[in-house]
């Protein structure tokens, strides 16, 4: 501020400079505002505001970390739909194996017929290795030919995670194991993992297994309606082991559909506090562009006052 005297100086304008730091001062506000304005954000750099850009630097990193876990989750259910697919597609075949073998179970069909019948059976059992062993995603085998386990990273801390069980459904894993009996007491119905012993079809080892049928002189199935019948049941006993396997992948989509709508909610909840920080209030900074455009104005007329303010000292030299 000018004091008395100031005015009667020519060598150094009090006054001008006085405007001029305004002036100054005014442009620099005004050119935060137009910052904030063309980027969108109250806080541009830490020195806007510290503190405020600290916690929107955490806010924005559990935002990023919520985001990438909602992917992970969707990832996850995308797994679920393609193993359910395939237990959907394998369970067709059990029960159209079962509806066969309690056909070949009545004592009304012959023995060649009931060949023709072990024959479909046969290639049923097939279908369902074939479903077991297609069955991928990114490379992964999702009906493994043993048990075995994938974890999914579904949220931020790394404690928060879900682990699916990848179940064993061919032949083995839902009849049993190699040399398993499927029929009655003769064992002419078995699970095998060598060769099949159906006429005229001789497929390389499975690791899977396969349905086997003893043969009368390499023609027909040495297998009559009574062990049909055991077949029947171990099929039944079959179809409820994938259905429990269903049912886990049920529960587990459930699961994973809350866990998305919980991750949703927090990512909205956590994007809003960071808004809150960072955005701009363009109504507001708007009207405080227009307040300093205004004293911009005013502050560079009143530098041109003051600069013409020494002229006045040439009424001390009679001028």
């Amino acid at each position: 501020m000018a004091s008395f005297g100031d005015f009667n100086r020519v060598n150094t304008n009090v006054t001008a400079l006085s405007a001029q730091l305004s002036l100054n001062k005014i442009n620099s506000e005004l050119g935060d505002s137009r910052l904030k304005l063309s980027t969108g954000k109250r806080i541009n750099s830490a020195e806007d505001n510290s503190a405020g850009y600290a916690i929107a630097t955490k806010f924005n990193s559990r935002v990023k970390g919520l985001e990438q876990a909602l992917q992970n989750v969707s990832d996850a259910k995308s797994v679920l739909d393609i193993i359910e697919s395939s237990y959907n597609s394998i369970m067709d075949n059990l029960i159209e194996m079962k509806r066969l073998g309690l056909q070949a179970a009545n004592d009304i069909v012959s023995r060649s017929e009931r060949t023709l019948i072990a024959q479909q059976i046969h290639g049923h059992g097939t279908n369902i290795n074939d479903i077991a062993n297609s069955t991928h995603f990114n490379g992964i085998a999702l009906n493994p030919t043993s048990e075995s386990t994938l974890t999914f990273q579904i949220g931020e801390g790394n404690s928060d995670t879900k682990s699916i069980t990848l179940r064993q459904v061919d032949i083995f894993g839902l009849f049993g194991g190699a040399d398993t009996q499927l029929g009655g007491t003769q064992d002419h119905i078995e699970i095998d993992d060598d060769r099949v012993q159906l006429s005229h079809i001789d497929d390389d080892n499975d690791d899977r297994g396969e349905i086997a049928y003893h043969m009368i002189g390499g023609i027909q199935v040495k297998a009559d309606g009574g062990d049909f019948k055991v077949y029947s049941g171990k099929v039944s006993e079959a179809i409820d082991k994938l259905n429990e396997y269903l049912n886990e992948v049920g529960i587990n989509q459930r699961s994973l559909s809350s866990k998305e709508e919980n991750l949703t909610q927090a990512i909205n909840a956590n994007s809003a506090a960071h808004s809150r920080i960072m955005d701009t209030d363009f109504a507001k900074e708007q009207s405080n562009s227009i307040r300093l455009q205004i004293l911009q104005q005013t502050a560079t007329a009143a530098l041109s006052q003051a600069n013409m303010g020494p002229q006045s000292v040439l009424g001390f030299l009679g001028q």
